[in-house]
């Protein structure tokens, strides 16, 4: 693949409006189809036993992990690489994104040692039920062995958005996800003369719908990502560019990856109560992604152009974009809060629910959903805060969202209150998380655009 000379991209001059929603829209139609994929894959394995989809519930937070691994790294080099276009440096930009993938095949070697080595230990750390154990232990070595799939998967979708390319990325997303649905009944149950496999199964539908999705990343990059070249022909790691990439994004991998602590904290205090408590929270968090889904793929289509704009100093068309992408936050996650108070009932029987788990995913749901307009507000910031190379603010806001105060409060309201008072600590942290963001986003704005005309 050869580099050809970097022209003036989209991403400074298109007006904001179509350019956000140009950028945004493949990536949240890829990620809802991703939504739609996490859900149907849970329904497929609640119809198996309760025991099993809370099997596939527990092993989120590994999940969490390896993507929070990738997706945080793609951050760091889709904020370097989109300036550095910005900025007419096409060189600087070919550097981050030779090294952006060899740092992703190094990570997913890691993964793959470390996530089927510690499969077993993982469930036993959580819970003695044995069947719980065995399905969520296989669930988490074949998705560890197979990490190089989503890993490979977000770097060259990244590399695709950070040139505006959301399209391709799209394709090779949905494509993927799609895959997984077709391949989820066949495999759990044995269907066209197939073995049932059961939860193994939906771990088999699940990275081959990633390698998929990753072999059409990498080559609508050879084919159609003219503007960068990432050969590894001859190619040595650069220190200085690394450590530029992990700037950004470790940050946005620790922030990303303390949702993984924050879910196994809520686990481990709903499992004081009953396995049906901790399915409830793991319904929710999938029928959230709905709403949440849209939001992440606006927040990616987002920093790119920030950062361009960043590079190329345009000040108005940060302000524009950031403005934007949060009324359309907002707006997106007001409809899940009226959903999940309207019909939570009907939403919890997708899964298959059970009365005991309908009676205690009802109220939890309705709680649960007023944090999401406050959600919406810290989301869209923090990807202000990456795109303009500030990591550590995405950082800051994370950690006290979901350790400092949601896992306190859930505890204390668990001790004192008892299972219906844990939700309530959803709200509470989401509101102090709004506060600390726009504090920081103020903060920001003086520190990085005021410099501009």
């Amino acid at each position: 693949m050869s580099s050809t000379p970097i022209q003036e991209n989209k991403m400074g001059t298109m007006p904001i409006p179509k350019l956000l929603i140009s950028m945004s829209l493949p990536i949240a139609i890829s990620m809802l189809v991703q939504a739609l994929y996490n859900v149907i894959d849970s329904m497929f394995v609640a119809r198996i036993s309760e025991a099993a989809f809370t099997a596939v519930s527990l092993v989120f937070p590994v999940q969490n992990i390896i993507i929070s691994l990738a997706a945080g790294t793609g951050v760091g080099i889709n904020a370097l690489l989109s300036r550095y276009l910005g900025e007419k440096k096409p060189e600087k930009a070919n550097e981050v994104a030779k090294n952006g993938v060899f740092l992703a095949l190094v990570t997913a070697g890691i993964f793959t040692v470390l996530g089927t080595a510690l499969s077993h230990i993982f469930f036993t750390m959580q819970t003695d039920d044995a069947v719980i154990i065995r399905y969520g232990s296989q669930y988490m070595f074949i998705i560890s062995f197979f990490s190089f799939a989503i890993i490979l998967q977000i770097t060259f979708e990244r590399l695709l958005q950070s040139t505006g390319k959301t399209f391709y990325s799209m394709i090779a997303q949905a494509t993927g996800a799609v895959i997984n649905i077709i391949l989820d009944p066949i495999l759990i149950f044995g269907l066209c003369g197939l073995p049932r496999l059961e939860v193994a199964g939906a771990a088999l539908a699940t990275v081959t719908g990633q390698t998929v999705a990753f072999l059409i990343a990498l080559f609508f990059n050879c084919k159609k990502n003219k503007e960068i070249n990432f050969s590894l022909r001859h190619f040595k790691p650069s220190q200085q560019t690394i450590s530029k990439i992990y700037a950004v994004g470790v940050p946005a991998i620790i922030m990303q990856s303390v949702g993984s602590v924050m879910t196994f904290g809520i686990n481990k205090i709903l499992l004081m109560f009953s396995s049906t408590a901790a399915a409830v929270f793991g319904a929710c968090f999938k029928l959230q992604s709905f709403f949440f889904m849209p939001i992440f793929g606006l927040s990616n289509g987002m920093v790119p152009i920030i950062a361009y704009n960043y590079g190329a100093e345009q000040k108005k068309r940060i302000q524009d974009t950031f403005k934007m992408a949060l009324a359309v936050a907002i707006t997106i996650t007001s409809i899940g809060l009226i959903l999940f108070h309207a019909v939570p009932a009907f939403l919890l029987k997708i899964f298959g629910a059970s009365d005991q788990m309908l009676s205690l995913g009802i109220p939890a749901m309705r709680l649960i959903s007023l944090s999401f307009p406050f959600a919406a507000v810290v989301v869209v910031c923090s990807a202000l805060f990456q795109a303009l190379g500030n990591g550590v603010y995405s950082l800051i806001v994370a950690v006290a969202r979901q350790l400092v105060v949601l896992l306190p409060v859930a505890y204390i309201c668990a001790k004192f209150g008892g299972l219906s008072a844990v939700w309530l600590a959803f709200p509470i942290a989401e509101g102090v998380s709004v506060v600390i963001s726009l504090c920081l986003k103020h903060k920001i704005y003086k520190e990085k655009l005021s410099k501009f005309a």
